[in-house]
């Protein structure tokens, strides 16, 4: 069995039930993370294995993931979300969503105050190097995604 993941007619990714479970399950706990909804849902109710995806919500909550990912300076962090933010990115990329490196600011800091300081602090969190870390692990996921 497998599962579908389509925008209309047009499917995007066809992955196993597993994979593509544990997709979802990823995506339920980074909508939490950043507070924003992922434009996933069930295409037809009743029918987990097909899930439509809506482009403009969707693009918004690939934009924010991928500017939270590379915004984090937190080695743990970055190794636990890096394959999902890629096969999240590789996704967008096939619905026509074009995300980019985020500009430098803020990101997940509120009030100035960073909520996950890792000590001793990362070298390699220069967002630009994230996101092409990010891009081009991206570009092999979407080499193993089947459509």
């Amino acid at each position: 069995m497998s599962m579908y993941f389509d925008i209309g007619d047009e499917t995007l990714w066809n992955p196993s039930n597993g994979a593509g479970r544990l997709f979802v399950r990823q995506v339920e706990v980074f909508e939490a993370e950043l507070k924003l909804p992922s434009g996933i849902g069930h295409k037809h109710w009743g029918d987990p294995d097909t899930l439509e995806v809506d482009p403009a919500v969707y693009a918004e909550f690939a934009r924010g993931l991928v500017a939270w990912h590379c915004r984090t300076g937190h080695s743990v962090i970055l190794a636990l979300s890096e394959g999902f933010v890629a096969t999240a990115v590789a996704l967008a990329r096939r619905a026509g969503i074009e995300v980019e490196t985020p500009s430098p600011g803020l990101g997940h800091m509120s009030g100035g105050v960073q909520p996950d300081v890792q000590v001793p602090c990362n070298p390699r969190t220069a967002s630009a190097a994230v996101f092409t870390a990010l891009d081009t692990r991206a570009r092999e996921m979407d080499r193993w995604m089947s459509r």
